[in-house]
C-alpha cells in the first residue's frame, strides 16, 4: 500500500493508477472505521488528514484526466477533515524518486 508524495505527474500509468486505488482503500478504511490495513504505516500517517489526502486525490484525477483517463469516483469532500497539508513521509521524497526509479516503469520519465 502506497501514497505517493512525489508529484503525480513524476508517476508512470502503472503507479498513478494503482496510487488512486490505494488512496481509494485508505480513504474507505479511515472515513469508515474499516479495519484492514488499519495499522499500516501509509493509512496511519493519513490520520487526522483527510484534507490532505482529498487534495492528493484531486490531484491524481487531475492527471488521470490529462492523460486521458476517465476518473468517475470522486470522494465525499464533506468527509475532508483535517489538515490539510501532509507533513509525516513513510520515505523521504528522494528515497521515494530512488525507489520509483529503481522499478521496471516509466516513473521519473515524461508522461
Amino acid at each position: 500500500m502506497r501514497v505517493w508524495d512525489v508529484p503525480a505527474e513524476e508517476l508512470c500509468r502503472v503507479h498513478l493508477l494503482g496510487e488512486h486505488r490505494e488512496l481509494h482503500a485508505v480513504w474507505v478504511i479511515l472515513t469508515q472505521n474499516k479495519r484492514g490495513y488499519r495499522n499500516h504505516p501509509e493509512t496511519k500517517r493519513w490520520e487526522g488528514k483527510l484534507a490532505a489526502l482529498y487534495i492528493r486525490h484531486g490531484e491524481l484525477a487531475f492527471e488521470m484526466g490529462r492523460r486521458g483517463y476517465n476518473h468517475a469516483s470522486d470522494l465525499d469532500e464533506a468527509l475532508a477533515t483535517g489538515a490539510a497539508v501532509q507533513t509525516e513521509l513513510v520515505d523521504s521524497l528522494d528515497r521515494q524518486r530512488q525507489m520509483l526509479r529503481a522499478k521496471p516503469c516509466d516513473c521519473g520519465k515524461s508522461n
